[in-house]
């Protein structure tokens, strides 16, 4: 299937590692241009940038808060001045604290709405001003969470109310924007072997994959795979979802 991506331009959020390294790869490797972006600037996210541009094209490290609007607001800018024109956007970029709900610190709560929530606003808010002023298409992809829908049971409340969050963003702005060519989807991931969620598996060896029908921890390249293609012409006619893509966690 021919995926039409080759010189497009996307955005990626958080693609130092795990799920949004393995997307900025899959992308490219498709033919899309990057700008990708990390907390901070280091080895990591650069040689993500440089392998990326293995595969031919354009990409760019860059560091950015996203927890801060005004780091976002200029790491978007950036990203525009650098590509041109922006037509994928993947908000990628998440923390995920641990605490259990009558113990979590006034500060982990607002830091987790600020990355997890109030960033994807601001970068889709961002990429739509810029499309529909100059009158072009694109696509925005919310890497969310299972727990959007089950909550948490391992101390991560605010974790899944940012992401529940998540869900209504992606449905409102897919109804305002889709009709004027901005399709706005999400998926949700349930238990990927990263960095972020290696602590917790090895503390509870098994209990993830007890609760997979599928019987296995994804790896980030299996959310990468759904990703291009939801980031794909042939995936024009879906928007407003959030694509279950748990092993089976999920089924809704």
């Amino acid at each position: 299937m021919d995926l039409k991506l080759k010189g497009k331009n996307a955005v990626v959020t958080g693609a130092s590692r795990g799920v949004g390294r393995a997307i900025a790869l899959g992308l490219a490797k498709e033919g899309v241009n990057l700008v990708i972006c990390a907390s901070r600037m280091g080895a990591t996210i650069e040689e993500v940038a440089k392998e990326a541009e293995s595969y031919g094209v354009k990409a760019t490290a860059l560091a950015a808060d996203l927890g801060s609007s005004e780091s976002t607001l200029a790491f978007m800018q950036e990203a525009e001045r650098l590509l041109g024109d922006l037509d994928i956007l993947v908000n990628n970029a998440g923390i995920w604290l641990q605490g259990w709900c009558q113990e979590i610190p006034l500060e982990d709560w607002q830091r987790s709405l600020d990355v997890n929530l109030t960033g994807p606003f601001l970068t889709s808010q961002y990429f739509a001003k810029s499309n529909l002023g100059k009158g072009r298409p694109g696509r925005i992809i919310n890497i969310n969470s299972q727990a959007a829908f089950n909550g948490s049971t391992t101390g991560h409340a605010h974790y899944a109310a940012s992401k529940a969050g998540m869900v209504a963003l992606t449905i409102s702005m897919a109804r305002e924007l889709s009709p004027r060519g901005i399709t706005v989807n999400g998926i949700a991931l349930g238990i990927v072997a990263t960095d972020m969620t290696k602590e917790s598996r090895e503390n509870k060896p098994g209990y993830y994959e007890s609760r997979i029908p599928l019987g296995r921890v994804a790896e980030p390249e299996d959310i990468a795979n759904i990703v291009v293609f939801m980031a794909s012409e042939p995936a024009g006619y879906l928007t407003g979802t959030t694509l279950d893509a748990t092993g089976g966690m999920l089924m809704r």
